[in-house]
């Protein structure tokens, strides 16, 4: 699903979305925001990319990011719900990882985490192992993201 698809699905039933980012440095947000009439459904996105600041915006256990580091589903579940508490938003969408040129965090590079989740809900966090440099991670990361939104909200749907 396009980024314009899924604006519109949203804007269909009267719901936002806003983006917790680590990995993907705004890229995910800069997607969404490129589509004409972003406005009516994306609330903003949140570049958290250090450890710090996922704890301190997005409230992030702090002794999660210390014992397992940032690139952890946990930590991408937690940065999605948090977006949905600081933006107000209907969906929280995050990504975090290691686009390289070096391992992080103990995990290989290419190693990431999306998560997406509706406000109060339980989140939906997929496991990616991408290869390429760094900007074909992360490019890779932002598509996965969008397919994951489709993919949850169609399945909203389908219940």
């Amino acid at each position: 699903m396009t980024a314009a698809e899924v604006l519109a699905e949203l804007e269909r039933r009267g719901e936002t979305i806003g983006c917790a980012e680590s990995l993907t440095g705004g890229a995910l947000t800069a997607r969404l925001i490129d589509v004409p009439g972003a406005s009516r459904v994306v609330r903003g996105g949140i570049v958290a990319y250090a450890s710090d600041i996922k704890a301190a915006v997005l409230a992030v256990p702090a002794e999660r990011l210390a014992t397992h580091g940032a690139v952890d589903p946990q930590v991408a579940a937690a940065m999605a719900q948090g977006v949905c508490r600081v933006l107000s938003c209907n969906w929280g969408v995050a990504t975090t990882g290691v686009a390289g040129p070096e391992p992080s965090d103990g995990k290989p590079v290419g190693t990431a985490y999306i998560a997406v989740v509706r406000a109060g809900g339980e989140p939906v966090v997929r496991e990616l192992h991408l290869g390429g440099d760094r900007a074909a991670i992360r490019s890779a990361v932002v598509e996965a993201a969008m397919n994951l939104v489709d993919a949850v909200l169609r399945a909203e749907d389908a219940r």
